[in-house]
C-alpha cells in the first residue's frame, strides 16, 4: 500500500492579540495572498473576533477555529462558550489543550479530552496540542509526558483530528527546537499513532510544530518528514510574516 500524502496545515493562533481593526486587515491580506495553494490554513481568533473574522474570510480558503470550548452544551457556565455556539458562529476547528489552557487555568488531561468530545459532537475538528515543559524535558520525562497526553485521545481517537507539538520551553521564548530535535518527537508521534490506529489513519493525522516558529527557521522544521506544518504564535500575528511560512511550505 503506499503512503498517505498529507496535505500541509498552517494554524495562526492569535491568542489575545488584535482589535477588530486589525483583524479585518489581517484577512484581507491573508486571503489575497493565500489562493489556490496546496495548503490548508486556518486562524484561531479569540471570541469576540470570530463573527467579523468568519464574515470577512467567509468562501476563502482559510477556515476559522475557536482557541478554546467548554465541554458542555451549555448552562450555567459564565464566560465560557459552548461548541454548539462556536459552530453556529461559523467555526470548524477548534483548539484542544494548549498548553497555556493547561498552564494558566489548570486544564488536566481528562477536562482536555473532553473538550475533544465536545467539539466532536458539534462537527469541528480538534487540533491537539501536546508538549513538554523546560523543567520536563531536562529530567527526560518527554516521552512519558506525550504518552500521558495522548493516551485519552487514543483510545478513543475521533474520526478527524490533527496533533500540534509544543515545545512549552520554545513557546514565547524565541528559543525554537532544532530541526533534529522536532524530527525525534514527531517520530514518535507518529509511531504512538501507528500503535493505535489503523496504519492508513495513522499516517493521515497532520502533526503540526508548535514554538516560536518564524519564516526564518520554518524551512528547516518542514523539511523533517514528520512534520506537516506549524502553530504559529507571535509571528503569525503580522500577515506578511504568516504568508511567508505559508510559502516555505508551499
Amino acid at each position: 500500500m503506499s503512503p498517505v500524502r498529507r496535505r500541509r496545515l498552517v494554524a495562526a493562533n492569535w491568542k489575545m492579540n488584535l482589535l477588530r481593526a486589525d483583524a479585518l486587515a489581517w484577512c484581507r491580506t491573508v486571503r489575497r495572498g493565500f489562493h489556490d495553494s496546496p495548503l490548508r490554513a486556518v486562524v484561531f481568533p479569540s471570541f469576540p473576533l470570530l463573527p467579523a473574522v468568519v464574515a470577512e474570510l467567509a468562501e476563502s480558503e482559510v477556515a476559522v477555529g475557536a482557541q478554546d470550548l467548554h465541554p458542555a452544551e451549555k448552562g450555567a457556565h459564565t464566560g465560557d462558550v459552548s461548541a454548539a455556539q462556536l459552530r453556529d458562529a461559523g467555526c470548524t476547528w477548534a483548539l484542544c489543550g494548549h498548553s497555556e489552557r493547561r498552564r494558566d487555568h489548570g486544564e488536566d488531561d481528562a477536562l482536555v479530552m473532553a473538550k475533544v468530545v465536545a467539539a466532536v459532537r458539534h462537527h469541528l475538528t480538534p487540533l491537539f496540542c501536546v508538549g513538554e515543559t523546560r523543567e520536563e524535558r531536562q529530567q527526560g520525562e518527554t516521552w512519558a509526558v506525550l504518552d500521558r497526553q495522548l493516551e485519552r485521545l487514543l483510545a478513543a481517537p475521533p474520526e478527524r483530528f490533527a496533533l500540534a507539538y509544543e515545545p512549552v520551553w520554545a513557546i514565547g521564548t524565541g528559543e525554537t527546537a532544532t530541526p533534529e530535535v522536532a524530527a525525534e518527537v514527531h517520530a514518535y508521534l507518529r509511531r504512538a499513532l501507528a500503535e493505535h490506529l489503523d496504519r492508513e489513519t495513522a499516517e493521515a493525522v497532520s502533526i503540526l510544530y508548535g514554538g516560536s516558529v518564524t519564516p526564518d527557521n520554518a524551512a528547516g522544521l518542514i523539511a523533517q518528514p514528520n512534520v506537516d506544518g506549524f502553530l504559529v504564535g507571535g509571528s503569525c500575528l503580522d500577515p506578511e510574516k504568516f504568508l511567508g511560512i505559508i510559502t516555505v511550505c508551499a
